[in-house]
Formats: C-alpha cells, sequence, structure tokens
C-alpha cells in the first residue's frame, strides 16, 4: 500500500511540474523580422535580417505603435547600409530601405489590429537591444 501510495505522489507531481512548463512552450516571441534586400553585396549574400522585439511594448497605445515603426525603421536603415545602399539614393525601384520597412510594416498591420491592452498587472520586460548604434535615434529621426 506504500508503494502504491508513492508512485501515486510521483506521478501528480510529474503531472504538476509538466503542467507548469507547457505554458513556456505556448509563449510566443513578439518580434518581427526585418530583412533588407539589396544588389551590391557578395554572391553568397543577399538580404541581411534582425529581429526586432515589441514584447517591451504596448501596440494598444499609439506611443508603443510609434515606438515599433522608428525600431522598424531605424534597423531597416542599419540593415541596408550594411548591404551597401547609399543614404542618398533614388533609385527607380523601391530603395532597400523603403522595400524593408514595408514589408515589416504589412505584419505589424495585422498584430497591431489584434493586440489587447497590456493590463494593470503587465510588467514590461527589459527594453529591446537594437543593433544599430544608440546615436541613430537622434541622426536619423
Amino acid at each position: 500500500m506504500f508503494r502504491t501510495a508513492v508512485m501515486a505522489g510521483g506521478t501528480a507531481c510529474a503531472v504538476l511540474l509538466a503542467s507548469a512548463t507547457i505554458p513556456a512552450f505556448a509563449q510566443t516571441d513578439e518580434v518581427i523580422v526585418v530583412t533588407g534586400k539589396y544588389g551590391r553585396v557578395p554572391d553568397n549574400i543577399q538580404t541581411l535580417s534582425q529581429n526586432v522585439s515589441y514584447a517591451d511594448l504596448d501596440l494598444s497605445t499609439k506611443a508603443g505603435k510609434d515606438e515599433l515603426r522608428k525600431r522598424l525603421s531605424l534597423t531597416a536603415r542599419f540593415l541596408c547600409d550594411k548591404l551597401g545602399e547609399p543614404a542618398t539614393a533614388s533609385p527607380p525601384a523601391p530603395s532597400c530601405r523603403d522595400a524593408a520597412v514595408k514589408d515589416a510594416l504589412q505584419r505589424v498591420g495585422t498584430i497591431e489590429a489584434n493586440f489587447a491592452p497590456r493590463g494593470t498587472g503587465w510588467v514590461a520586460p527589459a527594453p529591446w537591444q537594437a543593433p544599430y548604434p544608440a546615436d541613430w535615434t537622434t541622426r536619423y529621426p
């Protein structure tokens, strides 16, 4: 009888531990991938991409939406700069940066449309660490 109780207790612990870890697997990363594509790179490199997190933003507010758009724009500028697009280029086709931002914003529109307010119990994670230099937020407003 003692052995049955120990086995039942062990099974209950295993079920509790498994159920405690399931939400961690169910969570989704709150990121948008910005992809820059430009022609002047080595043959083996066609694109560069970078995750842009919005986990620390409340996209139900104008400030949150504006900050995400700024992050996307600066990240696209950074990637396209690395790919060799000049800052003053105006080709007949959309620039690398314009195309990257437009693509990312199409996905943002869907996210924003379905975004629920964070609520009073939400604790913002650490701010997103941008891949571009810190002074870009003032150089490219």
